[in-house]
């Protein structure tokens, strides 16, 4: 998996903070934005997102390549619907290649790895056959959900809270949850105001997620390294 923060609204801590302070200023958003110092924009940020007066966060907006991931993620993405999304097709590009995603738990079980693979095998050994006989758009049918594609995702930072909140969980399926932790430490490194507090239910407080909680809340602040995202994600589920 492969996660790039390829543009995002330039300055956008000081865009929103400008914006959160015009609605009680006589002043416009480009005064502010012109005189606000660092420091006065982490306050107002804090502040009303500390309020629940996410509004201001609408307008900044981040866009981000993801590559490698399963449509099995990708489906689960774009329940997020506030966002822009650009898939690659199967179409048009050819998947004569056999280039899937491996889930932890299957590969650390040799029996299950090796009827996984069978199963890999198979699938593409048809999608060959029948890519000579039919349409690739056609042939495509028989590829499973583990296949890479790649997708464009353009969110706001509204947006990306929200998902963030929900796909950061320990709860969430453990390829969006990588991913999701992935495209969170690449928002901070350009917007560290906007999305210091960001990112699972827990770290605003008790877990949301009541007598399905996982009883073991993430620090706020920490960033789980890959190694003990894997290590979780194939862990037995209740």
């Amino acid at each position: 998996m492969n996660v790039r923060l390829l543009n995002y609204t330039k300055n956008p801590d000081k865009v929103c903070a400008a914006a959160a302070q015009s609605c009680y200023s006589e002043k416009g958003a480009g005064e502010l934005f012109d005189t606000t110092a660092d420091d006065r924009a982490e306050k107002m940020i804090t502040k009303v997102v500390g309020m629940g007066h996410l509004s201001v966060v609408e307008h900044a907006y981040f866009t981000f390549s993801v590559e490698g991931v399963s449509r099995s993620l990708t489906h689960q993405l774009v329940r997020h619907r506030i966002a822009s999304y650009s898939q690659q097709s199967q179409r048009y590009v050819g998947m004569a290649k056999a280039e899937y995603v491996l889930p932890p738990s299957v590969a650390g079980d040799d029996g299950a790895r090796m009827k996984y693979t069978q199963a890999m095998d198979a699938a593409w050994k048809a999608y060959r056959e029948l890519a000579e006989l039919v349409p690739k758009e056609d042939a495509r049918y028989v590829l499973p959900n583990a296949c890479h594609t790649n997708i464009t995702v353009t969110m706001n930072a509204r947006e990306l809270w929200h998902m963030f909140r929900l796909r950061c969980c320990r709860r969430a399926q453990w390829e969006i949850r990588m991913m999701a932790w992935k495209m969170l430490e690449e928002a901070k490194k350009v917007a560290p105001i906007l999305f210091e507090n960001a990112g699972p239910g827990c770290f605003a407080g008790p877990c949301p997620e009541g007598e399905y909680s996982c009883g073991k809340p993430y620090r706020r602040g920490a960033m789980p390294s890959d190694d003990e995202l894997l290590v979780e994600s194939a862990k037995p589920r209740s």
